[in-house]
């Protein structure tokens, strides 16, 4: 019999052990002082628990695969803080949670801001959105769970997002747009949640053109694991399953849903240095330390260290969460409202533009259909 492993360890001997039962062939690569022949010996039933034993010692956990024949050593990336989110009002009067930006953290670069709005429920004429106002040196990601919202902007680009559906507009340069609830929603009312990231851009970036990449709930690439993890992979590869959006730099931003028990154990690229989950709804425990987190909560992993971000859904709910990670910009940061340049001089510069019409202004083209 074949046992298939990758054994991703480091500095670990492991003892000749008297096992009966037939030998097993066994394939390892990336091996540091590992002891062979001490593998051949032991027999396949028993090899996983072997492992699994003497990796626990060093901070691993062994991970059987879905097929019960293969397995992967889980080298748990540390914790570094779970930080609950803000209740902040935002644009025409809706309350948002947000972890950051707020007096105990500014940012997790190179994200600027993470807004969750909802989930709340609007009687007809109640809901409210963000109407018309500018931005220049960022992109902007609005993430649709349930509701409609119709954009608009000054190059005269007009749309409508529903659930399931994702907006990732670049900025760049500048430009001015508005996000308002769909007819539908305004006359009759219903249910509203969603998500604004806010991504900088380098400042090698900040004066590309404006553009959108629309994606709607449909072309989200989905990786659906045995164990009860399901994964919506908007940016970045997990689980072998590459995003559809194009970012300018390394950013990983994925949906992830646990199922009663599952787990989430996955390995961002090593340049991603800021790594984090929000807990959308649900609750569960984080990292090696189990540290217990819940809706609204923004569970942080150590910047200098890599290894597998580990998740695992607790209660009777889902566990709902997104996944952000990236590589940090590590550039001066000048942010005023809609604007996020490098200096304060491109701050004043960015104001006295919207001023004098530089960025555009938004002709209504949104026909007043249901659409």
């Amino acid at each position: 019999m074949l046992v298939r492993g990758v054994f991703l360890a480091r500095n670990l001997t492991l003892h000749r052990h008297a096992l009966t039962g037939p030998r097993a062939k066994v394939r390892v690569r990336s091996v540091k002082r590992l002891d062979r022949r001490a593998l051949l010996a032991m027999g396949s039933a028993a090899l996983p628990t072997a492992l699994a034993g003497c990796l626990r010692e060093r901070g691993s956990v062994m991970s059987q695969g879905a097929q019960g024949d293969a397995a992967r050593v889980i080298v748990p990336r540390p914790l570094a803080e779970v930080v609950p989110s803000e209740r902040v009002t935002e644009g025409a009067g809706f309350v948002v949670r947000r972890p950051f930006p707020t007096m105990r953290r500014a940012m997790a670069d190179p994200f600027l801001l993470l807004d969750h709005l909802g989930p709340v429920v609007y009687g007809p004429g109640q809901a409210m959105g963000a109407p018309d106002h500018p931005h220049r040196g960022f992109e902007t990601i609005s993430y649709l769970l349930d509701g409609e919202i119709e954009h608009e902007d000054s190059r005269g680009n007009v749309g409508r997002l529903h659930p399931g559906d994702l907006q990732w507009m670049t900025a760049g340069q500048g430009i001015a747009h508005s996000e308002m609830p769909g007819r539908r929603l305004r006359e009759r009312g219903g249910r509203v949640h969603g998500f604004q990231i806010w991504v900088n851009l380098p400042a090698s970036q900040k004066w590309v053109a404006p553009g959108y990449q629309d994606l709607r709930a449909a072309a989200v690439p989905l990786a659906e694991r045995p164990d009860g993890a399901r994964v919506r992979v908007i940016a970045g590869r997990l689980y072998g399953v590459e995003g559809a959006v194009r970012t300018r730099t390394p950013v990983s931003l994925a949906h992830v849903t646990l199922a009663r028990g599952a787990r989430f154990a996955e390995a961002l690229p090593d340049d991603h240095a800021t790594a984090f989950f929000y807990v959308i709804e649900g609750r569960g425990v984080f990292g090696a330390e189990r540290r217990e987190a819940r809706e609204g909560d923004m569970v942080s992993f150590a910047a200098a260290q890599t290894g597998h971000l580990l998740a695992e859904q607790q209660g009777a709910q889902a566990l709902e969460l997104l996944l952000l990670g990236a590589r940090p910009l590590r550039e001066p940061v000048a942010r005023y409202g809609p604007f996020v340049m490098n200096t304060s001089d491109e701050i004043a510069q960015a104001f006295s533009d919207y001023r004098a019409g530089r960025l555009g202004r938004i002709t209504r083209r949104i026909a007043d259909t249901e659409g």
